[in-house]
């Protein structure tokens, strides 16, 4: 009698454990990842915007390199210059010179504040337009599932969409 009793019992253990198994591979997660960083670097649209950038910002940054090279001739004349000065020529240059200075490291603190929002404001086009195709992505190809690689310890390069995310962004007008 113990021993039906014992086959009954792993016989129904066998069964459910069968049919758990079964339940699990029918439930399988479809996961994927993306490398934001590679996509904010090598999309169309990353390449367009640091083209768009650079072309304007070049101006600004020609003309306070050429703010700067006078500042520094001034400067470079005062010394020369300095012993054969009266003590009030002397100050009155090294007053122009502080100011010049002064306005400089203004204008490249403006420059770079500039620089700054105009670029989190291009990128902040580029994530919108990422996201929208990222879940393109995810609902064509039924996802469970899409991860940020910088949130992953560990993952098989079979999961990676970001080509798939590169494309889809590339493909875009």
């Amino acid at each position: 009698m113990k021993t039906s009793l014992f086959k009954a019992a792993t016989l129904a253990a066998v069964l459910s454990l069968s049919s758990l198994a079964a339940h699990a591979q029918d439930a399988a997660l479809k996961i994927g990842y993306v490398n934001g960083e590679r996509v904010l670097r090598e999309s169309n649209l990353a390449k367009a915007a640091t083209a768009k950038l650079q072309a304007e910002f070049t101006k600004r940054e020609k003309d306070l390199a050429d703010l700067d090279a006078k500042m520094r001739a001034a400067a470079d004349k005062l010394d020369k210059d300095a012993p054969t000065l009266s003590e009030a020529e002397r100050t009155k240059r090294q007053r122009d010179i502080a100011e010049q200075s002064r306005d400089l490291q203004r204008r490249q603190r403006e420059l770079q504040e500039d620089e700054t929002q105009r670029k989190n404001e291009e990128l902040s086009a580029i994530v919108d337009k990422a996201n929208k195709v990222i879940k393109q992505i995810f609902d064509q190809g039924h996802y469970d599932l899409i991860l940020q690689q910088d949130s992953i310890i560990f993952a098989a390069p079979r999961i990676d969409i970001t080509q798939k995310v590169l494309d889809a962004l590339n493909a875009q007008k």
